[in-house]
């Protein structure tokens, strides 16, 4: 029994040797791993080149909207100083955007809208409000609560 568990170990113990022999020839050979880190070293490096020029593209763009709302702050508040409303000075900037992103795209002109009431409507009067009208109900001992 001593003899056959000998055998059986010195059997595995062969077997393991000679299962890895790729792993031997690379440790004999470092210029393969050598040659192998150099590669890995050359493309993190591009990786990295990559996303530095992508970085920088952000940025500029960055820079370019940061400009542009300067230049449109500056433009409200010089229309402010004139008088004039800087609601329609920034409605008719993104309209010359737009007329010259897409140069083929005509405006189209709204439909004349009629009034949602009547001229002689008003709130605080009271009168031609119609027939809502709200009024606190009685005070008393059953009101809950």
């Amino acid at each position: 029994v001593a003899v056959y568990l000998l055998v059986q170990k010195v059997s595995r113990s062969l077997a393991r040797s000679s299962a890895r022999p790729g792993a031997a020839e690379a440790a004999e050979e470092p210029d393969v791993v050598v040659r192998r880190q150099e590669a890995l070293a050359a493309a993190r490096l591009r990786m990295q080149e990559e996303l530095n020029a992508q970085a920088e593209k952000y940025k500029e763009k960055q820079r370019q909207l940061e400009e542009e709302r300067r230049r449109q702050k500056i433009a409200m508040w010089e229309s402010m100083q004139e008088g004039k409303s800087y609601k329609g000075n920034l409605k008719l900037n993104q309209q010359e955007v737009e007329s010259g992103a897409s140069a083929s795209a005509v405006p189209k002109s709204k439909p004349n809208k009629k009034p949602l009431r009547g001229g002689g409507y008003n709130p605080l009067s009271g009168e031609g409000g119609g027939t809502c009208s709200w009024r606190p109900g009685r005070r008393g001992p059953s009101a809950g609560g």
